[in-house]
């Protein structure tokens, strides 16, 4: 008998979004149950504003362009993203390395302008918070000013540790959730610095668990309360110790988190911990050892610019390794990218989607997909729910606030398996195609 009950989204190789229909197996055991244990709350999916996004949208026609805001921002368009990030400064997705203040000495942040930002990032932004006012934004620096810098120069190198440095980087983080303020546009938290443990030819900035402990306790913390923001500041973004990476991952929580967050009056001052790359070998032992914090996945790995279906299952088990380890958001990187995804400095990436300025036209990458599976049907406080069974190492499930339920589940295999999902007393069967995601919701 068809069920009724249910609906179910599936995609492949061969069909993306494709509606499909499950058949009541009341008899049948299951392989996959969903259980009544409920985890951490979801506060949304989101992408990263960069200029090289931005000039790709500019090669669609107008009203091509609207089509991939509403498909990306809208309430009730594809993706729905609800938290996004923003450079603070030149990312290694700008156009060229800037920041906000490169008048040699300016401690008082005098010549402070985000007057570039008005060209490329606003604009953008502004295109998302036209359809959905509710985004949330985070942002973080890439490099601190190049004056502040040791070498002077926005890859490489290192903050300066002088406390008249010190409090001339926590006041340019006051200007810059000021002045954003003053567009219209809320900075809802900062990251002291995007990929701590960076040292990059791309906007770059090395920092020990010992700086980031001293600079939020004694200078970032203690700057937004004497102007009064409101604005969280989190522990991020973590990317783990690249050389470590497969023989001391341990220490990266021991580098970085706990160094942080086991001082009291630096832990007062973080609202949560930002994760990306090499930090999913570490976000587990942070989550378990601080429960009451916050966390985001804040940056998706990107690929080689090839956008292969093959990637996207990757990206899928990304997706889950942060969910099932605690994470409360999770954030993709480049959304719109010309085809192959050039940076400036070498590297070829994904994106969700490409803009062709040949043919001025937009196209779904497979990565589009992925996200959509997840982020149409899993709604802002909904809360994960645990699973059981041998499909559970491929599925993420969540409980909407509405009660309706959302199983997300990959069939990596080549072959089409057969999936029997039980909920309560009834057990849902459905044929999963090859290579294929699906989203079922219940």
């Amino acid at each position: 008998m068809n069920d009724k009950q249910i609906q179910w989204i599936s995609s492949s190789r061969q069909t993306y979004w494709s509606e499909k229909q499950s058949v009541w197996a009341v008899d049948s055991s299951p392989n996959l149950a969903l259980t009544d244990l409920k985890q951490q709350v979801f506060e949304g999916f989101g992408g990263c504003f960069n200029e090289l996004g931005m000039t790709a949208l500019q090669h669609l026609p107008e009203a091509d362009r609207n089509k991939v805001y509403d498909a990306l921002f809208s309430p009730d368009g594809d993706c729905k993203l609800t938290i996004c990030r923003l450079p603070i400064g030149a990312s290694d997705y700008a156009l060229e390395w800037y920041s906000h203040s490169e008048v040699d000495g300016d401690y008082e942040m005098e010549y402070f302008n985000i007057e570039r930002d008005r060209k490329y990032l606003i604009p953008y932004i502004k295109e998302a918070l036209k359809r959905n006012p509710d985004i949330k934004l985070f942002a973080s620096p890439w490099s601190p000013p190049t004056w502040m810098k040791f070498p002077k120069a926005y890859n490489y190198g290192t903050l300066r540790w002088e406390p008249k440095v010190l409090e001339a980087y926590a006041l340019y983080f006051v200007k810059f959730v000021e002045a954003y303020a003053q567009e219209g546009i809320k900075i809802d938290q900062v990251h002291v610095q995007n990929e701590v443990a960076a040292d990059q030819k791309f906007p770059s900035c090395l920092w020990t668990g010992e700086q980031l402990r001293e600079f939020i306790r004694d200078y970032l913390g203690p700057a937004f309360e004497k102007h009064g923001l409101d604005t969280e500041i989190w522990l991020g973004t973590i990317n783990g110790r690249v050389e470590k990476l497969f023989t001391e991952s341990s220490e990266d929580y021991n580098s970085y988190a706990n160094t942080v967050l086991s001082d009291p009056e630096a832990y007062k001052y973080v609202k949560g911990v930002g994760y990306q790359w090499a930090g999913k070998y570490v976000v587990q032992q942070t989550v378990q050892s601080y429960p009451e914090l916050r966390y985001m996945q804040t940056e998706n790995e990107c690929g080689d610019g090839k956008n292969t279906w093959e990637y996207a299952h990757y990206v899928h088990s990304l997706f889950r390794h942060y969910f099932v380890n605690g994470v409360n958001s999770y954030v993709y990187w480049n959304m719109v990218l010309e085809p192959k995804g050039p940076s400036t400095w070498g590297w070829e990436q994904n994106s969700m989607i490409t803009a062709d300025p040949a043919s001025k036209q937009a196209t779904n990458n497979p990565e589009f997909y992925v996200m959509k599976h997840f982020s149409h049907f899993v709604e802002t406080g909904a809360v994960r729910i645990e699973t059981r069974g041998p499909w559970t190492g491929n599925t993420v499930a969540f409980e909407n606030p509405d009660g309706s339920k959302v199983v997300v589940v990959a069939n990596p295999s080549k072959e089409a398996q057969e999936l029997r999902l039980a909920d309560g007393g009834v057990t849902h069967q459905l044929l999963l195609e090859p290579e294929s995601f699906n989203t079922i919701v219940l």
